[in-house]
Protein backbone atom coordinates (compact mmCIF):
# COMPACT_ATOMS: atom_id res chain seq x y z
CA UNK A 1 0.00 0.00 0.00
CA UNK A 2 1.38 3.20 -1.10
CA UNK A 3 2.55 5.67 1.73
CA UNK A 4 0.15 8.56 1.85
CA UNK A 5 1.91 12.01 1.00
CA UNK A 6 2.48 14.72 3.93
CA UNK A 7 3.53 18.00 3.09
CA UNK A 8 6.90 19.41 4.47
CA UNK A 9 7.87 22.70 4.85
CA UNK A 10 10.28 22.35 1.68
CA UNK A 11 7.36 21.42 -0.34
CA UNK A 12 5.59 24.75 0.76
CA UNK A 13 8.62 26.50 -0.08
CA UNK A 14 8.96 25.02 -3.68
CA UNK A 15 5.14 25.75 -4.01
CA UNK A 16 5.54 29.24 -3.15
CA UNK A 17 8.37 29.68 -5.62
CA UNK A 18 6.77 28.17 -7.87
CA UNK A 19 3.32 30.18 -7.90
CA UNK A 20 5.52 33.33 -8.11
CA UNK A 21 7.90 31.93 -10.89
CA UNK A 22 4.13 31.29 -12.55
CA UNK A 23 2.88 34.60 -12.45
CA UNK A 24 5.98 36.43 -13.33
CA UNK A 25 5.98 34.38 -16.57
CA UNK A 26 1.80 35.01 -17.03
CA UNK A 27 3.49 38.49 -16.73
CA UNK A 28 5.67 38.18 -19.32
CA UNK A 29 3.37 36.53 -21.88
CA UNK A 30 -0.10 39.07 -20.81
CA UNK A 31 0.75 41.35 -23.51
CA UNK A 32 0.64 37.90 -26.31
CA UNK A 33 -2.18 36.10 -24.29
CA UNK A 34 -4.94 36.92 -26.93
CA UNK A 35 -2.91 35.41 -29.94
CA UNK A 36 -1.78 32.02 -27.58
CA UNK A 37 -5.40 31.69 -26.27
CA UNK A 38 -6.82 32.29 -30.32
CA UNK A 39 -4.26 29.36 -31.43
CA UNK A 40 -5.18 27.73 -28.40
CA UNK A 41 -8.79 27.46 -29.20
CA UNK A 42 -8.06 26.88 -32.92
CA UNK A 43 -6.04 23.97 -32.09
CA UNK A 44 -9.00 22.48 -30.45
CA UNK A 45 -11.34 23.03 -33.53
CA UNK A 46 -8.61 21.78 -35.80
CA UNK A 47 -7.34 18.94 -34.54
CA UNK A 48 -9.08 16.27 -35.84
CA UNK A 49 -8.53 17.18 -39.13
CA UNK A 50 -5.14 17.57 -38.39
CA UNK A 51 -4.80 14.20 -37.07
CA UNK A 52 -5.91 12.86 -40.48
CA UNK A 53 -3.50 15.33 -42.17
CA UNK A 54 -0.83 13.64 -39.57
CA UNK A 55 -2.15 10.29 -40.37
CA UNK A 56 -1.63 10.55 -44.03
CA UNK A 57 1.75 12.52 -44.04
CA UNK A 58 3.54 10.55 -41.02
CA UNK A 59 5.45 14.05 -40.12
CA UNK A 60 4.96 15.93 -37.27
CA UNK A 61 6.42 19.05 -38.35
CA UNK A 62 5.50 18.29 -42.12
CA UNK A 63 1.66 17.64 -41.17
CA UNK A 64 1.89 20.52 -38.67
CA UNK A 65 3.13 23.01 -41.26
CA UNK A 66 0.54 22.01 -43.50
CA UNK A 67 -2.96 22.25 -41.00
CA UNK A 68 -1.24 26.60 -40.53
CA UNK A 69 -0.67 26.87 -44.35
CA UNK A 70 -4.60 25.32 -45.09
CA UNK A 71 -5.95 27.39 -41.83
CA UNK A 72 -3.98 30.62 -43.13
CA UNK A 73 -5.89 30.19 -46.89
CA UNK A 74 -8.98 29.58 -44.60
CA UNK A 75 -8.81 32.84 -42.19
CA UNK A 76 -6.49 35.13 -44.41
CA UNK A 77 -8.14 34.77 -47.89
CA UNK A 78 -11.84 35.69 -47.11
CA UNK A 79 -10.79 38.27 -44.59
CA UNK A 80 -9.11 40.35 -47.28
CA UNK A 81 -11.70 39.63 -49.82
CA UNK A 82 -14.38 41.10 -47.22
CA UNK A 83 -12.17 43.86 -45.74
CA UNK A 84 -11.05 45.27 -49.12
CA UNK A 85 -15.08 45.28 -49.84
CA UNK A 86 -15.97 46.93 -46.61
CA UNK A 87 -13.21 49.95 -46.88
CA UNK A 88 -14.81 50.06 -50.55
CA UNK A 89 -18.32 50.50 -49.82
CA UNK A 90 -17.59 52.38 -46.30
CA UNK A 91 -15.05 54.66 -48.55
CA UNK A 92 -18.48 55.32 -51.07
CA UNK A 93 -21.07 55.79 -48.48
CA UNK A 94 -18.64 57.97 -46.14
CA UNK A 95 -18.54 60.06 -49.78
CA UNK A 96 -22.76 60.22 -50.35
CA UNK A 97 -23.39 60.76 -46.58
CA UNK A 98 -21.23 64.00 -46.92
CA UNK A 99 -22.53 65.00 -50.05
CA UNK A 100 -26.24 64.88 -48.32
CA UNK A 101 -25.12 66.64 -45.28
CA UNK A 102 -23.53 69.11 -47.28
CA UNK A 103 -26.49 69.87 -50.33
CA UNK A 104 -29.46 69.95 -47.24
CA UNK A 105 -30.43 66.77 -46.83
CA UNK A 106 -30.87 67.22 -43.41
CA UNK A 107 -33.12 70.18 -43.43
CA UNK A 108 -35.19 68.44 -45.98
CA UNK A 109 -35.33 65.21 -43.48
CA UNK A 110 -36.11 67.35 -40.71
CA UNK A 111 -38.81 69.48 -42.33
CA UNK A 112 -40.75 66.00 -42.27
CA UNK A 113 -44.12 66.04 -40.25
CA UNK A 114 -42.88 63.38 -38.52
CA UNK A 115 -40.07 64.75 -37.36
CA UNK A 116 -41.52 68.02 -36.87
CA UNK A 117 -43.81 66.36 -34.39
CA UNK A 118 -40.70 64.57 -32.61
CA UNK A 119 -39.18 68.24 -32.13
CA UNK A 120 -41.89 69.16 -30.83
CA UNK A 121 -42.38 66.92 -28.70
CA UNK A 122 -39.26 67.25 -27.25
CA UNK A 123 -38.87 71.07 -26.76
CA UNK A 124 -42.93 70.41 -25.12
CA UNK A 125 -41.52 68.40 -22.30
CA UNK A 126 -37.64 68.57 -22.49
CA UNK A 127 -36.03 71.07 -19.52
CA UNK A 128 -33.06 71.61 -21.84
CA UNK A 129 -32.65 74.74 -24.77
CA UNK A 130 -35.53 74.36 -27.66
CA UNK A 131 -34.34 72.59 -30.69
CA UNK A 132 -35.15 73.84 -34.11
CA UNK A 133 -34.27 72.31 -37.74
CA UNK A 134 -31.92 75.73 -38.34
CA UNK A 135 -29.58 75.19 -35.20
CA UNK A 136 -29.67 71.15 -36.10
CA UNK A 137 -28.64 71.99 -39.62
CA UNK A 138 -25.69 74.47 -38.64
CA UNK A 139 -24.25 71.45 -36.18
CA UNK A 140 -24.50 69.11 -39.03
CA UNK A 141 -22.77 71.43 -41.56
CA UNK A 142 -19.98 71.52 -39.02
CA UNK A 143 -19.92 68.10 -38.24
CA UNK A 144 -20.08 67.32 -42.12
CA UNK A 145 -16.55 69.55 -42.22
CA UNK A 146 -15.12 67.68 -39.82
CA UNK A 147 -15.57 64.56 -41.13
CA UNK A 148 -12.78 64.45 -43.55
CA UNK A 149 -10.27 64.87 -40.83
CA UNK A 150 -11.75 61.90 -38.65
CA UNK A 151 -11.85 59.78 -41.96
CA UNK A 152 -8.07 60.62 -42.35
CA UNK A 153 -8.03 59.70 -38.26
CA UNK A 154 -9.89 56.49 -38.98
CA UNK A 155 -7.79 55.30 -41.80
CA UNK A 156 -4.72 55.82 -39.84
CA UNK A 157 -6.41 53.43 -37.29
CA UNK A 158 -7.51 51.08 -39.32
CA UNK A 159 -4.11 50.67 -41.08
CA UNK A 160 -2.21 50.39 -37.50
CA UNK A 161 -4.94 47.97 -36.36
CA UNK A 162 -4.32 46.01 -39.92
CA UNK A 163 -0.79 45.75 -39.04
CA UNK A 164 -1.42 44.64 -35.50
CA UNK A 165 -3.95 41.85 -36.67
CA UNK A 166 -1.15 40.72 -39.41
CA UNK A 167 1.47 40.40 -36.40
CA UNK A 168 -1.02 39.21 -33.62
CA UNK A 169 -2.20 36.40 -36.73
CA UNK A 170 1.85 35.49 -37.30
CA UNK A 171 2.07 34.68 -33.56
CA UNK A 172 -0.83 32.75 -33.14
CA UNK A 173 0.42 30.53 -36.26
CA UNK A 174 3.68 30.23 -34.70
CA UNK A 175 2.03 29.29 -31.38
CA UNK A 176 -0.28 26.89 -33.58
CA UNK A 177 2.08 25.12 -34.92
CA UNK A 178 3.92 23.72 -31.43
CA UNK A 179 0.01 23.12 -30.03
CA UNK A 180 -0.61 21.07 -33.33
CA UNK A 181 2.55 19.44 -33.24
CA UNK A 182 3.14 18.30 -29.46
CA UNK A 183 -0.77 18.31 -28.99
CA UNK A 184 0.08 14.54 -27.15
CA UNK A 185 2.59 15.45 -25.10
CA UNK A 186 1.11 18.37 -23.73
CA UNK A 187 -2.05 16.64 -22.92
CA UNK A 188 0.40 14.27 -20.67
CA UNK A 189 2.13 16.88 -19.61
CA UNK A 190 -0.56 18.47 -18.09
CA UNK A 191 -2.22 15.11 -16.68
CA UNK A 192 1.07 14.29 -14.94
CA UNK A 193 1.26 17.81 -13.17
CA UNK A 194 -2.34 18.18 -12.15
CA UNK A 195 -2.52 16.58 -8.60
CA UNK A 196 -5.84 15.35 -9.50
CA UNK A 197 -7.26 11.60 -10.21
CA UNK A 198 -7.47 10.43 -14.13
CA UNK A 199 -11.28 11.15 -14.09
CA UNK A 200 -11.52 14.71 -12.57
CA UNK A 201 -8.74 15.35 -15.07
CA UNK A 202 -10.78 14.17 -17.94
CA UNK A 203 -13.80 15.70 -16.54
CA UNK A 204 -11.85 19.74 -15.87
CA UNK A 205 -9.92 19.06 -19.75
CA UNK A 206 -13.48 18.09 -21.16
CA UNK A 207 -15.65 21.15 -20.11
CA UNK A 208 -13.09 23.31 -20.77
CA UNK A 209 -12.36 21.41 -23.85
CA UNK A 210 -16.57 21.72 -25.02
CA UNK A 211 -17.09 25.38 -23.34
CA UNK A 212 -14.26 26.68 -25.49
CA UNK A 213 -15.62 25.10 -29.24
CA UNK A 214 -18.85 26.14 -27.52
CA UNK A 215 -17.65 29.79 -26.97
CA UNK A 216 -16.45 30.30 -30.59
CA UNK A 217 -19.27 28.84 -31.95
CA UNK A 218 -21.54 30.60 -30.13
CA UNK A 219 -20.20 34.21 -30.47
CA UNK A 220 -18.45 34.34 -33.84
CA UNK A 221 -20.93 31.62 -35.86
CA UNK A 222 -23.94 33.58 -34.45
CA UNK A 223 -22.10 37.14 -35.37
CA UNK A 224 -21.85 35.89 -38.86
CA UNK A 225 -25.02 34.53 -39.29
CA UNK A 226 -26.77 38.17 -37.75
CA UNK A 227 -24.29 40.31 -40.23
CA UNK A 228 -25.41 38.39 -43.33
CA UNK A 229 -29.09 38.13 -42.39
CA UNK A 230 -29.21 41.44 -41.55
CA UNK A 231 -26.81 43.18 -44.43
CA UNK A 232 -28.82 41.10 -46.88
CA UNK A 233 -32.23 42.82 -45.25
CA UNK A 234 -30.25 46.22 -45.70
CA UNK A 235 -29.25 45.48 -49.07
CA UNK A 236 -32.55 44.99 -50.32
CA UNK A 237 -33.53 48.35 -48.65
CA UNK A 238 -31.25 50.02 -50.18
CA UNK A 239 -28.12 50.48 -48.29
CA UNK A 240 -24.69 49.13 -48.96
CA UNK A 241 -25.41 45.21 -48.16
CA UNK A 242 -21.58 44.57 -47.15
CA UNK A 243 -20.36 47.50 -45.30
CA UNK A 244 -23.40 47.77 -43.01
CA UNK A 245 -23.53 43.68 -42.58
CA UNK A 246 -20.15 43.85 -41.47
CA UNK A 247 -21.08 46.90 -39.28
CA UNK A 248 -24.36 44.32 -37.89
CA UNK A 249 -21.81 41.22 -36.59
CA UNK A 250 -19.67 43.58 -34.88
CA UNK A 251 -23.01 45.10 -33.00
CA UNK A 252 -24.02 41.55 -32.10
CA UNK A 253 -21.20 41.54 -29.70
CA UNK A 254 -22.58 44.43 -27.78
CA UNK A 255 -24.90 43.21 -25.01
CA UNK A 256 -28.54 44.25 -24.79
CA UNK A 257 -28.91 46.55 -27.74
CA UNK A 258 -26.84 44.42 -29.97
CA UNK A 259 -28.10 44.90 -33.91
CA UNK A 260 -30.73 47.23 -33.18
CA UNK A 261 -28.30 49.91 -32.91
CA UNK A 262 -27.94 49.88 -37.10
CA UNK A 263 -30.72 48.61 -38.24
CA UNK A 264 -33.11 50.71 -36.21
CA UNK A 265 -31.93 53.85 -37.16
CA UNK A 266 -31.82 52.88 -40.86
CA UNK A 267 -35.37 52.19 -40.03
CA UNK A 268 -35.94 55.41 -39.05
CA UNK A 269 -34.83 57.16 -41.68
CA UNK A 270 -36.61 55.30 -44.59
CA UNK A 271 -39.77 56.46 -42.60
CA UNK A 272 -38.46 59.73 -42.56
CA UNK A 273 -37.77 60.03 -46.42
CA UNK A 274 -41.18 58.47 -46.54
CA UNK A 275 -40.47 54.57 -48.14
CA UNK A 276 -42.60 53.68 -44.57
CA UNK A 277 -42.40 49.97 -46.59
CA UNK A 278 -38.59 49.06 -46.63
CA UNK A 279 -38.78 50.82 -42.92
CA UNK A 280 -41.71 48.10 -41.52
CA UNK A 281 -39.64 45.44 -43.63
CA UNK A 282 -36.31 46.61 -41.93
CA UNK A 283 -37.75 46.41 -38.31
CA UNK A 284 -39.94 43.56 -39.19
CA UNK A 285 -37.03 41.85 -40.41
CA UNK A 286 -34.51 43.19 -37.15
CA UNK A 287 -36.73 41.58 -34.83
CA UNK A 288 -38.14 38.57 -35.94
CA UNK A 289 -34.84 36.57 -38.31
CA UNK A 290 -31.93 38.80 -36.55
CA UNK A 291 -33.92 38.93 -33.21
CA UNK A 292 -34.22 35.44 -33.10
CA UNK A 293 -30.60 34.62 -34.20
CA UNK A 294 -29.23 36.09 -31.06
CA UNK A 295 -32.56 34.68 -28.92
CA UNK A 296 -32.06 31.10 -29.97
CA UNK A 297 -29.32 30.20 -31.95
CA UNK A 298 -26.29 32.07 -29.49
CA UNK A 299 -27.83 30.29 -26.71
CA UNK A 300 -27.53 26.64 -28.39
CA UNK A 301 -24.40 27.07 -29.74
CA UNK A 302 -22.83 28.38 -26.61
CA UNK A 303 -24.50 25.46 -23.90
CA UNK A 304 -23.03 23.00 -26.17
CA UNK A 305 -22.82 20.17 -24.53
CA UNK A 306 -21.32 21.88 -21.66
CA UNK A 307 -23.22 22.20 -18.07
CA UNK A 308 -23.92 25.84 -17.95
CA UNK A 309 -27.74 27.03 -18.39
CA UNK A 310 -28.51 30.08 -20.29
CA UNK A 311 -28.33 32.39 -17.41
CA UNK A 312 -24.84 31.60 -16.47
CA UNK A 313 -23.84 31.73 -19.87
CA UNK A 314 -25.29 35.26 -20.26
CA UNK A 315 -23.45 36.77 -16.98
CA UNK A 316 -20.33 34.98 -18.27
CA UNK A 317 -20.53 36.74 -21.58
CA UNK A 318 -21.15 39.65 -20.01
CA UNK A 319 -18.38 39.82 -17.07
CA UNK A 320 -16.18 38.80 -20.04
CA UNK A 321 -16.39 41.62 -22.01
CA UNK A 322 -16.26 44.07 -19.10
CA UNK A 323 -12.52 42.46 -18.17
CA UNK A 324 -11.41 41.36 -20.90
CA UNK A 325 -12.95 42.72 -24.32
CA UNK A 326 -13.82 40.97 -27.06
CA UNK A 327 -11.51 38.05 -26.20
CA UNK A 328 -13.68 37.83 -23.09
CA UNK A 329 -16.77 35.88 -25.04
CA UNK A 330 -14.16 32.99 -25.17
CA UNK A 331 -12.59 34.03 -21.36
CA UNK A 332 -15.88 34.36 -19.30
CA UNK A 333 -17.50 30.90 -20.19
CA UNK A 334 -14.22 29.36 -19.77
CA UNK A 335 -13.69 30.58 -16.13
CA UNK A 336 -17.62 29.76 -15.43
CA UNK A 337 -17.23 26.23 -16.87
CA UNK A 338 -13.66 25.56 -14.69
CA UNK A 339 -15.79 27.01 -11.78
CA UNK A 340 -18.20 24.27 -12.39
CA UNK A 341 -16.40 21.50 -12.69
CA UNK A 342 -14.14 22.60 -9.63
CA UNK A 343 -17.48 22.72 -7.32
CA UNK A 344 -18.68 18.93 -8.98
CA UNK A 345 -15.03 17.89 -8.22
CA UNK A 346 -15.88 19.69 -4.55
CA UNK A 347 -18.82 17.80 -3.86
CA UNK A 348 -17.79 14.57 -4.64
CA UNK A 349 -14.54 14.61 -2.96
CA UNK A 350 -16.72 16.53 0.36
CA UNK A 351 -19.53 13.67 -0.25
CA UNK A 352 -19.73 12.04 2.76
CA UNK A 353 -18.80 15.14 4.86
CA UNK A 354 -21.42 17.23 3.48
CA UNK A 355 -24.04 14.51 3.90
CA UNK A 356 -23.26 14.21 7.25
CA UNK A 357 -23.07 18.37 7.86
CA UNK A 358 -26.93 18.19 5.88
CA UNK A 359 -28.12 15.27 8.50
CA UNK A 360 -26.75 17.26 11.24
Amino acid sequence: MPKPFQAQSRHWMLMAALAVATYASYRLIEPYLGPIVMAFIISLLFYPLHARIEKRFGRPNRSAILSCTILTFIIVIPVLVVFASIVQQGSAFSKDSYAWLTTGGPKEVLSHPYAQTVLHTINKWSPFESLDVHSIVQKLASAASKLGTQLLNISAKLLGDATNFVLSFLLMLFVLFFLLRDHDKIVATLRHVLPLSRSQEDALLTEVEQVAKSAVMGSFLTALAQGVAGGFAMWLAGFPGLFWGSMMAFASFIPVFGTALIWLPASLYLLLIDQWQWAVFLIAWGIIVVGSIDNFVRPLLMQGNSGMNTLLIFFSILGGLHLFGLIGLIYGPIIFAVTLVLFKLYETEFKDFLDQQDQS
